[in-house]
Order: structure tokens, then C-alpha cells, then sequence
């Protein structure tokens, strides 16, 4: 638990998490916010953010809800005045937000792939992930102190066995972006970090088959899927002090379906 003087800290470090409205990203947004952190939630969702404004009354002081296309530069320009205005400059940046097109529930195969889905994916992933870094390193850099979390997936340590090879592509990058990040910032207090989740109890996880889902549950060791707090957990903590010496690794959350 965290000490009163830690909750004064990070109360002074907001967090961005784009995504957050819905499955993994309100598990992210929900463990920032119980461990102390100002949260800007970031989605396209407007109806969704509502929903999570108004299911927390009693953060409304520590709560900012931005509908945005995160794809668009002039986007990030809205997410980081609103985070200013309610908070001060950006201290957490959590690229949470991404897509994975499903077909009848099914993946679809690289060849037949539109390069419009192809690139939306793309877009949205990666893209989107870039464009969130360039725009808050500034207020990093002036803190002297930052966080830079990027949520990757399994699908990124081992190949997309279930989403399309878009997905997978982007989610590697993930790492790369993370890892040249750490190198990029370390000497300016600035961490970054990516955690790869497995299968996660979210909305995209259900458009899988009822037997696929059932043949990987099968195959997790821990008897279970994971739940948005489980990745929570984790990226709060790299988010805080305690995490100062881990930079540029890759955090696997998965049950122990995938070991690397």
C-alpha cells in the first residue's frame, strides 16, 4: 500500500491512457487512479468515456475523459491542453489503444488482406503510439521524470496466431518503439516499457469462437484468463518510483501460456 507521501507525489504525475474507455484500458485507467494518479482517459468512444466519468464519482476530481482519434496529429494537441488545464504537464503516457479486425470471428489470412485494413491498423497501433510519445516528451523532459508504458500483447512475442498479421506486426513494433524510447530518454529520468498481455477477459477476446476460446484457456497454466486489473497492476507499478531501474523490458502477463 502505497505511504501518504507516495499518493502526494503521484498525485502531482498525470497519467494519459488512450483506449480507456472499454476491456484492458479501464483496468489500466482504474489501478493508475486507485494508486494515486490524476487520469486522462483518451478514446473515440464518447459514449463509453461518459459511462466511465459517471460510474466514479468520487474521482471526478482526478478524472479527465477526452474523445479523440489518436491518429490524428492535431488530436494529441487537445489530449495533452486538457491534461494542462485540469492537471499539469503530462508525467505517464500508456499507448493502450488498438484494434484487431475480425472476419465471422476469424482472422483474416495475410493474402486476402485489404491494404486499408492494413494500414487503419496500422494507424491506430502503431502510429497512434508514436504520435502520443512525440507530444508529451516535452513535459517529460522539463519534469526531468517520465513514464512510457506500451501495451503490446503475446501476439507480439510470438506471432499472431489468432488476430491478423497486422496486429502482430504492430504489436512487435510496440517493443521496438519501447526499447529505442529507453535508450533515447534514460538519461533524462524517462522510462519506457512495454507489457505483453495474453488472454484477457475483454469485448475483443469474445468475437474469438466459444471452442477457440476454450482450447486456450485450456493451454494457460494458471487455469484461468486474465482480467484488465492484471495488466492494471502491472503498468501502475511500472508507472511508479519502485520501477526507476526497469526500462526498455517487455512484461509478460499471460498465466504462463506463452515463457520467453
Amino acid at each position: 500500500m502505497a505511504t501518504p507521501e507516495e499518493l502526494a507525489i503521484r498525485a502531482e504525475r498525470p497519467a494519459i491512457v488512450t483506449g480507456a474507455a472499454r476491456g484492458i484500458g479501464v483496468g489500466i485507467a482504474d489501478a493508475l487512479l486507485h494508486d494515486g494518479h490524476p487520469v486522462v482517459v483518451v478514446d473515440t468512444n464518447a459514449d463509453a468515456l461518459e459511462e466511465f466519468r459517471t460510474m466514479r464519482p468520487d474521482l471526478a476530481d482526478r478524472v479527465a475523459v477526452v474523445a479523440a482519434d489518436i491518429t490524428a496529429e492535431e488530436a494529441w494537441g487537445t489530449v495533452l491542453e486538457e491534461t494542462r488545464r485540469r492537471f499539469g504537464p503530462a508525467a505517464v503516457l500508456v499507448n493502450n489503444a488498438g484494434i484487431s479486425p475480425k472476419h465471422n470471428g476469424m482472422r483474416m489470412a495475410t493474402e486476402r488482406m485489404s491494404l486499408e485494413e492494413w494500414n487503419r491498423v496500422l494507424a491506430v497501433n502503431l502510429t497512434g503510439a508514436f504520435l502520443g510519445v512525440r507530444a508529451v516528451l516535452p513535459d517529460l523532459r522539463a519534469r526531468g521524470w517520465g513514464r512510457i508504458v506500451n501495451v503490446s500483447s503475446q501476439a507480439g512475442r510470438q506471432g499472431a496466431r489468432i488476430a491478423g498479421a497486422h496486429y502482430g506486426a504492430t504489436k512487435s513494433a510496440l517493443i521496438g518503439l519501447a526499447m529505442t524510447l529507453a535508450y533515447e530518454y534514460g538519461p533524462e529520468g524517462i522510462t519506457a516499457n512495454s507489457v505483453a498481455p495474453g488472454r484477457i477477459e475483454t469485448d475483443m477476446a469474445a468475437q474469438a469462437p466459444d471452442a477457440l476460446n476454450a482450447q486456450l484457456l485450456a493451454s494457460i497454466p494458471v487455469g484461468r484468463v486474465g482480467q484488465p486489473a492484471d495488466i492494471g497492476s502491472i503498468i501502475s507499478f511500472l508507472a511508479s518510483d519502485a520501477a526507476s531501474f526497469i526500462t526498455g523490458a517487455t512484461i509478460d502477463v499471460n498465466g504462463g501460456s506463452f515463457m520467453g
